[in-house]
């Protein structure tokens, strides 16, 4: 390589460079937002599904659960792609039931959309009920029936059951009930999110188990959590 076409190399690799240094903090004020919009809408949905009179089963059982995941909307894929999900969050009561603990983020995937539904996109509240469901939750992945059992909530005024599983979930779509069939489904931690929300790599044990870390964004979310499950 001659000089000029050195010169020319160390040129384009030093303005490659400050492009990407430049570029790394509005990457990270975007994840930011990101995180803070799914948890805005995160608290909308979990009002909405409390407000609706349809979810009784829902509001009676949630003082029970150890932890609750939110999607605010959970997608159909193209034919091509196929499949489906989301991103939304995950919150978990303390060991006194007296608080809830700041969201950890998580992405759900190929989730079969039934014939009830009456769109393409869907919310999706998921109780996780016991302490192996907690215990999945903490790994990097974790697949819906194998991992953990899963049953769909009853839905409908006055509607009670005893059901016994891992996680129970529930959804809607366009405000009626959504068949969503969430068997096999994945969740995986979405690292990049919980990174940009409390400014540092953190996992979802530090978040929930250890409550390393905090942000003030979260607060309303958590208060409303608290309000429904007294």
């Amino acid at each position: 390589m001659n000089r000029k076409s050195l010169c020319v190399a160390i040129s384009v690799a030093l303005t490659l460079s400050a492009w990407i240094l430049m570029s790394a903090p509005a990457l990270a004020a975007s994840d930011a937002d990101e995180a803070q919009a799914l948890v805005d809408k995160s608290q909308i949905t979990f009002n909405s599904f409390m407000r609706d009179k349809e979810y009784g089963y829902l509001h009676q059982n949630i003082a029970k659960a150890k932890a609750v995941l939110i999607y605010p909307q959970v997608l159909k894929a193209g034919f091509i792609l196929g499949g489906s999900g989301g991103t939304g969050v995950l919150v978990m009561r303390d060991k006194d039931k007296k608080d809830w603990t700041d969201p950890a983020f998580y992405t759900l995937g190929s989730v079969t959309f039934g014939l009830q539904i009456g769109g393409e996109a869907a919310e999706v509240i998921m109780l996780a009920m016991t302490q192996k469901a907690v215990d999945t939750l903490f790994s990097n992945s974790m697949k819906l029936g194998p991992d953990a059992s899963i049953a769909a909530g009853p839905v409908g005024a006055g509607a009670k059951a005893n059901i016994v599983a891992d996680f129970i979930s529930f959804a809607k779509s366009k405000g009626a009930y959504a068949g969503l069939n969430l068997e096999g489904s994945v969740l995986d931690v979405r690292d990049s999110l919980n990174k940009a929300y409390y400014g540092k790599d953190v996992r979802p044990v530090d978040i929930l188990a250890k409550r390393a870390v905090s942000n003030p964004g979260a607060k309303g979310l958590r208060d409303d959590l608290l309000k429904a499950s007294k």
